[in-house]
């Protein structure tokens, strides 16, 4: 039996798909399976896919006639997943060398972990950029409840990009992406697996994801929007599989705060700036929690990382007067 399964879905990114495909066969790892996923594209994916699986045996086709939606082909990757380990690695996105390997080695090291994830670069165009170095030795194991705190002390995912290294039984357990969560469905998932147990995260970076115009996420334009499309990620995740958890409504609570008082400082930020969409940041930020309409959530500020640089930029913008920076 294979030792890991990677599925690849695509939609018209044939210009991609090569590149993708070979990030994947170059990981040097014995026994990999390929699915190439093609939702009936309209470009040259198809003739590209076949003459990928033609000259290599470890790809396999499945070649949709009728474009079904991208759920479709994440929950077929899962029904057709039967290896240790599994990953979704979109077409627009590749591997650095190295990162699949570091990934399948900590799993094995950490037999109660069911997901590992790294860093990932964005890059922009369509162009192929020089590969960065893929994941190095260092790790950092986390219990599942530490993980869903991560989630919902920030009001976002930890994992920074859309793949992660999972144990195929357990996805299996977990069921499929949620159709209804067009742009968070990979952080409910996660969350999802932190429910069930621990998770590694390794250092550097394990995938590249490129911006371009036809990113799905494309279409979300500012942080408003992401955080209402967060905020269904969390809601769905507490109203079903985490329901049960024992401190499910606290753990809710304190993601709503944290949503709320991210809104507030984006707000802020956007009215020092000029920018338009404070009515809507303000509006979001009192629903979700409404004593920040009188005490500002300094809190939030202190909880980040890079508070002080945070607050330095804010008092910057608040000392140039606005027309002057127009």
């Amino acid at each position: 039996m294979a030792r890991v399964d990677i599925a690849i879905p695509n939609y018209n990114y044939g210009r991609f798909l090569r590149h993708c495909v070979a990030s994947v066969q170059n990981q040097d790892i014995d026994g990999m399976r390929i699915l190439i996923i093609d939702n009936a594209s309209t470009d040259d994916s198809v003739e590209i896919a076949r003459e990928i699986a033609a000259a290599d045996s470890r790809v396999e086709l499945l070649l949709r006639p009728k474009n079904l939606g991208p759920h479709a082909s994440f929950n077929a990757a899962i029904d057709w997943a039967q290896s240790d380990y599994f990953t979704i690695l979109c077409s627009d996105d590749y591997l650095p060398a190295g990162s699949l390997r570091a990934a399948l080695s900590s799993l094995d090291r950490h037999p109660d972990a069911n997901l590992v994830f790294g860093h990932t670069v964005f890059v922009q165009g369509e162009e192929a950029p020089t590969l960065p170095s893929g994941l190095t030795g260092a790790e950092q194991y986390m219990a599942g409840d530490a993980f869903l705190r991560c989630f919902c002390s920030t009001g976002r995912s930890p994992i920074d990009g859309p793949m992660a290294v999972v144990r195929t039984e357990a996805q299996k357990r977990l069921g499929y992406y949620r159709p209804d969560l067009p742009h968070t469905d990979d952080m409910e998932m996660w969350m999802r697996f932190g429910a069930i147990g621990a998770v590694v995260r390794l250092d550097g970076v394990q995938s590249i994801v490129r911006i371009h115009g036809a990113n799905q996420s494309a279409v979300l334009k500012n942080v408003h929007h992401w955080n209402i499309e967060s905020q269904a990620a969390f809601e769905a995740f507490f109203e079903a599989y985490g329901a049960s958890l024992r401190d499910a409504d606290e753990l809710l609570r304190k993601a709503r705060r944290s949503l709320s008082d991210r809104a507030y400082w984006c707000a802020v930020s956007h009215l020092l700036r000029g920018d338009p969409g404070v009515r809507d940041l303000i509006g979001y930020a009192v629903r979700l929690h409404p004593m920040s309409a009188i005490l500002p959530p300094l809190g939030y500020l202190w909880r980040r990382p890079d508070a002080i640089s945070r607050l330095r930029s804010l008092v910057g913008m608040a000392r140039v007067d606005p027309a002057q920076s127009a």
